[in-house]
This record gives structure tokens, C-alpha cells and sequence, in this order.
């Protein structure tokens, strides 16, 4: 396991995750993208339980890499280096990011790890490969994000190679510490640089179009009105208060 000090995660202040519950994904990839950031959306984690409520939390990153025989055996669960030992290294009001590279043809985490997460008080389990046991994690209560099912355990293709380290987790680079948000469009991270201008502008474009949703459902035109030109903005500002 990496020694750098970004292992011991300080956690987002409550007046952060707060705003950012009532950011979606959609418009944080659009801030992103005006800030540079295209590739932000973590592919392939789709979320199993629909309609929950938004999760906000630092990412607890987690390696997977394919399986050798000789070490992909089920003693080295009871390894020191094992995802037994990474769970219990997670703080609580993290987000579990797991590595599979795409990989389905097994289940990295079930029923029971799920349930000690819960315990632990981690706020999700996200993953651009397959879980199993899934009627038991669904019973955990643990949110979820994967890209299916899979019966097979871990090592029948994948073996746990380290946690809190850089990974690419459904084509995406996340860091230790960085900041998750996933709902019902998926996952997306925003890098500690950036959280400040996500932060700022979240709100307010979410009110937009709001604002603009409103005036569609009037019979407004699009042109002008979505993006909104100056004299759109300034309607919007003077009848929300914005």
C-alpha cells in the first residue's frame, strides 16, 4: 500500500457535500468540460439501485489486474494485501473505486464485503467491472455502480493487487482523495483542483435550467434561451433572485 499522505483522507466538510447532492453528474461534466476536463465520467459503472438518492464522498481506490493461477487462488483472501484488508482501511464517507478493467467474468466484491462497507459507513461501492451475490448487496443497502453481475468469484479472473493508489477505473484516471458524485447517470469525479469552480457554479446552473425547463414547457423557442444569451440571463436573474 502507497505511504503518501494522501492514505489518510481528510473528509469533505458537510457544507460541500451538501452542495454537491444537489449537483447532478450531467451538469458537474459540463463544468468540467468548460474547465478543460473532458474525461471525468467513469464508464460502465451503472447504478443498481435507480432512483436512490445522489452519493457525494472521496474516493478509497482499489486494483484489480487478470488473474495468474498461481497466485489467484482463494488462500490469498487471508493475504495482508487482500480486499479484506482494504476494507477495513476505508474511512467512513468514502467511496469505494474499484479497477476491474472492464473485466465481467467475475464478481469482485459480494454480499459480505458489501455488508462490512456498510458498516464502516462507506458511502458506495463503484466499479467498471461485475459484483455477485447481488440480492444480498442489494439487501446491504450499500450504493452500488457496476457494469453487471457475475457468479464467478474474483479469482476465477481477477486478483487484488493494492489500494489507494492511482488507478483507471472505467477509463478514467482517479487519485486517492479525489472527489466522487454518482447518481442514476453514473459516477463522475472532479479533481481537487477544480472543486472549488464546481462548487460556485453547480448551483447556479442547476437553477438555470430549471429556469429554462419552465420556459420550454411555456412554449419558449430554444435559440437564445438554451445556452441563455444576456438578455435570457438577465430575465432568469431578475425573476429567481439569481
Amino acid at each position: 500500500m502507497s505511504d503518501t499522505p494522501r492514505d489518510i483522507m481528510s473528509p469533505l466538510v458537510p457544507a460541500v457535500i451538501e452542495v454537491l447532492k444537489g449537483v447532478s453528474t450531467a451538469t458537474i461534466t459540463t463544468i468540467l468540460l468548460k474547465n478543460g476536463m473532458r474525461n471525468v465520467w467513469i464508464r460502465q459503472a451503472k447504478p443498481l439501485h435507480p432512483g436512490s438518492p445522489r452519493i457525494v464522498g472521496r474516493a478509497f481506490t482499489l486494483r484489480f489486474i487478470p488473474a495468474r493461477e498461481d497466485l489467484a487462488i482463494p488462500a490469498a483472501w487471508a493475504s495482508p494485501r487482500s480486499t479484506r484488508a482494504a476494507v477495513e482501511s476505508m474511512p467512513a464517507g468514502c467511496i469505494a473505486v474499484a479497477d476491474a478493467g472492464f473485466h465481467i467474468g467475475s464478481g469482485i466484491f459480494g454480499d459480505i464485503l458489501c455488508a462490512r462497507m456498510a458498516y464502516r459507513g462507506v458511502e458506495g461501492l463503484i466499479t467498471d467491472g461485475a459484483i455477485r451475490d447481488i440480492n444480498g448487496v442489494l439487501s446491504t443497502g450499500l450504493r452500488t455502480w457496476s457494469q453487471g453481475t457475475a457468479a464467478p468469484a474474483s479469482a476465477s479472473g481477477m486478483i487484488f493487487v493494492n489500494w489507494q493508489e492511482p488507478i483507471g477505473c472505467g477509463g478514467v484516471a482517479i487519485y486517492p482523495g479525489d472527489i466522487i458524485v454518482a447518481d442514476d447517470d453514473g459516477a463522475v469525479v472532479i479533481p481537487e483542483a477544480f472543486l472549488d469552480d464546481v462548487l460556485a457554479a453547480g448551483p447556479e446552473q442547476e437553477a438555470l435550467e430549471l429556469w429554462i425547463m419552465e420556459q420550454v414547457q411555456r412554449g419558449a423557442e430554444l435559440p437564445g434561451l438554451y445556452p441563455a444569451n444576456e438578455a435570457n440571463m438577465a430575465r432568469f436573474r431578475a425573476e429567481t433572485g439569481g
